[in-house]
This record gives structure tokens, C-alpha cells and sequence, in this order.
């Protein structure tokens, strides 16, 4: 018997990619859940995930959730709610559902109306992963010292967002709860916006004429590369977070839109101190960032 007393008996993952694996992998190491089972809807990533050894990999979503008393669905947000719909009739009574999506109205919206009564949603983001996808990129320390934000809707039972609250903790996240519209627009600055520079910048230097592949390729510094390791994220999975945040994050384009401009001003006319201004003030949030944990400096990462 399981000695943690927040410990759920069944965890069902539907599924299992990077964070999908890695929840399988930590809830089995640190005894958040009596069994875990998971379902994909590739026949090959399920049976990757047999092979991997992920937990009890079962043939359909029905088969997974039956008896769980915490549902997690570590799809597209994009997918959410055709799975919510596909599993709503198979859910144990009582069973809390959460998810891993960047946005999280939309998954209110689209998860809740689906559900029994009795069943609760507690929507959840671990604020973490890398630029590796599908269930060989999991593993058990992916959450450790990373945020998760809850975001229930008011009303929610306070013992079902606890015992999620408990689970993550149990994975080694930090938990915060927080409104959902306030978080996409929080993670639209923070995450979103930043991806989508990203791909943008890497398309802009694969369209250079003058610049040729090899000479990107040889000639990245780090900067660029950093680029290129966030655009290489998931295209399914931020296809859907575009397209189901686009108000907070049209926001927040439009702002850096402005602030480029002025910055595009500053170098045209030689504007040394608004540069220097700027850059000094830039430097600070990432000293800031380091001091909350949330990053090392360059010169302490492992290569």
C-alpha cells in the first residue's frame, strides 16, 4: 500500500508524449498514484510506451480512464474536447480531470460541458519541457522545481484542486492557483510570444537569399541557437496554442510591435543611451530570473 496519503489509487494519462511519459515516469517514482495507465491514439507510440515500461498501456481511452480517480489529458489543446467527450461516459464517479495545456480558458471551455456531474475539472500547467517530443523524450525529473499553475473555475471543489495541488507537489513542482484568463495572458508574454518570435526569426534566416544553409549552420551563435531550440518545440501543439489564445497573444504582439519600433528608431538615429537603457534593464529580469530559481547561468549548464 502506497504510504502517501494525498496519493491517487489509478492515474490515467491519455496521452503519452514528452510531458504524457515524463508524468507516467515521476507519479511511479515518487508514489503519486497506487497504478498508472496511459493511452495513445498512435498504435506505434503505445507501443513505445509498452516498451518503455510507462505503465499499463491500454487499446482505448475508455479502457484507461475506467476506474481512475485522476484523469490527466496531456494532448493538443486543440484535442481536449473531443477527448472529454470520447471519455466523459467511461469516468469513475467522483473523479477529478485535469490537464498539461499553455492555455487554459479554452480548455474550460471546451472540457467542462462534457463532464458528469460529480466529476471535477481541475485545469493544470507544468510550466516545463524541452524541444523534444514523443514518449522516449519523457523523464521523471522533467517537473522538479518547476511551476504548475492551477486553474479552476470558481466553484470547484476545494478538495479535488488540493489533492491536484498534492500531486504536482508530489512530482517536485512548485504550485500556484490562478485565474484562467489571467494566465494565457501571463503565459502570452512569457511563453507564447517568445515561441513565435522564434519561429519567426529561424524562417527569416531560412528565406535569406544572400545567406546560404550551410552558413547558418556554421555560423550560429548562441543566440540563434536558442532560437532554434525553442522553434524545433511541438508544431501540433503550438499550432493549437496560437489558435486558442490568439486574443492574449495578438495583445502582446501588438505591444512588442511598438517596442520594436522604438528600438528601431534608437539604432537608425545612433541613439546610444536609449540602447544602453534598455539593455541594462533587460539584464536585470534575467539576473531576477536566476535569483527565483527559474534558470543557471550559462557558465553552469551541464554541455
Amino acid at each position: 500500500m502506497n504510504e502517501n496519503p494525498q496519493s491517487f489509487q489509478r492515474l490515467a494519462i491519455i496521452g503519452l508524449g514528452l510531458i504524457g511519459a515524463s508524468i507516467c515516469l515521476a507519479a511511479r517514482e515518487h508514489g503519486a498514484a497506487e497504478s498508472v495507465a496511459g493511452y495513445d491514439a498512435s498504435a506505434d507510440v503505445r507501443k513505445r510506451a509498452v516498451a518503455l515500461g510507462l505503465g499499463e498501456i491500454t487499446e482505448t481511452a475508455a479502457e484507461a480512464v475506467a476506474g481512475a480517480d485522476l484523469v490527466i489529458l496531456a494532448v493538443p489543446v486543440g484535442a481536449v474536447g473531443l477527448v472529454a467527450e470520447a471519455i466523459a461516459t467511461h469516468l469513475a464517479a467522483g473523479a477529478t480531470v485535469s490537464d498539461t495545456g499553455s492555455v487554459k480558458e479554452s480548455i474550460l471551455r471546451d472540457v467542462a460541458p462534457h463532464l458528469p456531474k460529480g466529476v471535477h475539472l481541475v485545469p493544470s500547467h507544468p510550466v516545463a519541457g524541452t524541444e523534444f517530443s514523443g514518449p522516449d523524450a519523457g523523464f521523471a525529473a522533467l517537473f522538479e522545481k518547476r511551476w504548475c499553475i492551477l486553474t479552476p473555475a470558481e466553484g470547484t471543489d476545494s478538495t479535488a484542486v488540493g489533492r491536484v495541488a498534492a500531486f504536482w507537489r508530489c512530482l517536485g513542482s512548485k504550485t500556484e492557483v490562478m485565474d484562467a484568463a489571467h494566465h494565457d495572458r501571463v503565459l502570452a508574454i512569457t511563453s507564447h510570444l517568445p515561441h513565435l518570435i522564434a519561429y519567426n526569426i529561424v524562417r527569416t534566416a531560412e528565406d535569406l537569399e544572400t545567406v546560404t544553409e550551410s552558413e547558418v549552420f556554421k555560423y550560429s551563435a548562441g543566440g540563434f541557437r536558442d532560437f532554434t531550440r525553442i522553434a524545433a518545440s511541438d508544431p501540433v501543439m503550438w499550432r493549437d496554442v496560437f489558435l486558442n489564445n490568439k486574443d492574449a497573444v495578438l495583445e502582446m504582439l501588438g505591444r512588442f510591435t511598438e517596442d520594436l519600433s522604438e528600438l528601431q528608431r534608437a539604432i537608425r538615429w545612433g541613439d546610444a543611451e536609449t540602447l544602453e537603457s534598455l539593455f541594462r534593464r533587460t539584464r536585470d529580469i534575467r539576473r531576477g530570473i536566476i535569483e527565483a530559481g527559474q534558470d543557471e547561468p550559462e557558465h553552469l549548464k551541464k554541455p
